[in-house]
């Protein structure tokens, strides 16, 4: 005959060594351990295009800012333009162009700019080749890049 005690105690069921029941612990900490898991889980990871924008962003940012640097080398000026847009087939010849460009190889900036670009054109031309969908080829649009527009404020009396 069993008893009403049999294996009725958690202690019958887990060691003493083992962690008790999920259902034990409180839903507080249930979820925090569930926001902690969706957070350090990406949502998506980066797409080419994605990161392809980003970086050409990166570089035509910078390369503004060491135009724009009084700090840096008079050869700076001398640089090809470098304005990207990844939606022009021409963005390929102006990479190339510029990553092999002879001057201002003294200055760590510029390498660190030129090794961007060569990253840039390598994931365009090989990781992402299928990926992407040029829009135009005009190269002339990227010598003179399109000025965002300037917002007119209107202040009448």
């Amino acid at each position: 005959m069993l008893s009403s005690t049999y294996l009725t105690r958690a202690s019958d069921f887990f060691p003493p060594s083992l962690p008790p029941p999920l259902d034990k612990l409180p839903t507080m900490k249930m979820l925090l351990l569930l926001v902690a898991l969706l957070s350090a889980a990406s949502a998506a990871p980066p797409t080419c295009y994605s990161r392809v924008l980003s970086l050409s962003k990166e570089i035509t940012e910078a390369f503004r800012e060491l135009q724009t640097s009084t700090a840096v080398d008079s050869c700076v000026g001398t640089l090809p333009r470098l304005y990207l847009d990844i939606h022009n087939y021409c963005v390929l010849a102006k990479l190339r162009d510029f990553v092999a460009y002879p001057g201002c190889d003294r200055v760590p900036e510029v390498n660190e700019l030129k090794e961007k670009a060569r990253s840039l054109y390598t994931i365009l031309i090989s990781y992402c080749r299928r990926d992407l969908v040029f829009l135009t080829d005009d190269c002339n649009a990227l010598e003179i890049p399109i000025s965002p527009p300037i917002e007119h404020s209107i202040t009448e009396s």
